[in-house]
């Protein structure tokens, strides 16, 4: 079987080969045959119902500094593709929603990964809260007073904007924090959007877990281990990788929302576990594949492709 891929992401150029998500599944559909085609998100057009992007053909190498050969600009159908992966960034702003409208046009006859309907109705941090017992106590609001009123029952607490991604804008406030006010001032200069205040795990020192599904089914996990004196494990933000085994508790978690996973179409997602408890799941453009993989549990890549490739046979 060779489809036609199309791959919605930020600039090609700017990726690490060796820790990028994104380059490990186009890597693995160029092993299998498959072409690829790539445009950034600007380049998505709606004209009279039909759905164009400007991209540029693509070959791959696991080259450092020589990863890529890319085509002439051409604009295409994006019916034309048998599959479209998106896999931009967030922030999860208006002009990512717009895009998940756009893409929805053309799904499933072209399969969309993710379904672009359930990534816009599955905000990473606000879908998390639709299952009962699974998050530690969380407040998301705009309301100030009700910051402090969750603060003071709570003690020691993280925020951190609803919409971001990457660890961006994530602060621990111990109780007795002063600067609570000035936090939530930044915040609403910045937008409109409420913020999540959650109450401070202290396990995460150990490791904020990201567990792979494909399908709704795990298929294993890497730990993330902030830096000395940080909360944030982000890999991003300066967290290291660690191998991890998957606990009775996290494949729990897995079996709790897996169902619900399969059922929206969500067909790569990556959760964040720490201790006990879930604080994410994430359906934009999760990331710990190659992770996972140089640790020597599963090639989550491939396992999407030989999901793909069942669905569109």
């Amino acid at each position: 079987m060779s489809l036609k891929v199309a791959i919605q992401m930020d600039p090609v150029e700017g990726i690490n080969i060796d820790t990028d998500t994104t380059f490990l599944m186009m890597i693995e559909a160029q092993n299998r045959g498959h072409s690829l085609w790539v445009y950034t998100p600007e380049k998505l057009s709606q004209e009279d119902g039909r759905i164009f992007a400007r991209g540029r053909t693509l070959t791959l190498r696991a080259v450092k500094g020589d990863h890529h050969t890319l085509g002439p600009y051409e604009t295409r159908d994006m019916s034309e593709f048998d599959a479209v992966l998106m896999r931009q960034d967030p922030p999860f702003d208006m002009a990512y929603i717009t895009a998940t409208h756009f893409l929805e046009r053309i799904h499933p006859q072209t399969l969309v990964i993710n379904n672009p309907a359930e990534v816009r109705n599955a905000p990473e941090k606000l879908f998390v809260t639709g299952f009962e017992g699974v998050q530690p106590p969380t407040l998301i609001t705009s309301d100030a007073e009700a910051i402090y009123a969750f603060r003071e029952k709570h003690g020691d607490i993280v925020l951190k904007p609803l919409y971001g991604g990457g660890g961006s804008g994530v602060v621990r406030l111990k109780a007795d924090d002063p600067n609570l006010d000035a936090l939530l001032e930044l915040h609403a200069m910045i937008g409109r959007e409420q913020v999540i205040a959650q109450k401070f795990i202290p396990a995460v020192s150990k490791g904020d877990k990201r567990i792979l599904l494909i399908d709704g089914e795990s298929v294993g996990a890497i730990n993330r281990i902030p830096a000395d004196g940080q909360v944030r494990s982000n890999l991003a933000r300066g967290g290291r990788a660690a191998a991890v085994e998957l606990t009775p508790r996290d494949l729990e978690l897995c079996a709790i929302i897996g169902p619900e996973l399969k059922a929206r179409g969500l067909l790569f997602v990556g959760i964040d576990v720490i201790g006990d408890y879930l604080t994410e799941i994430n359906v934009t453009s999760p990331t710990g594949a190659q992770q996972l993989k140089r640790f020597g549990g599963a090639d989550a890549a491939a396992l999407l492709w030989d999901k793909v490739e069942q669905i569109r046979a």
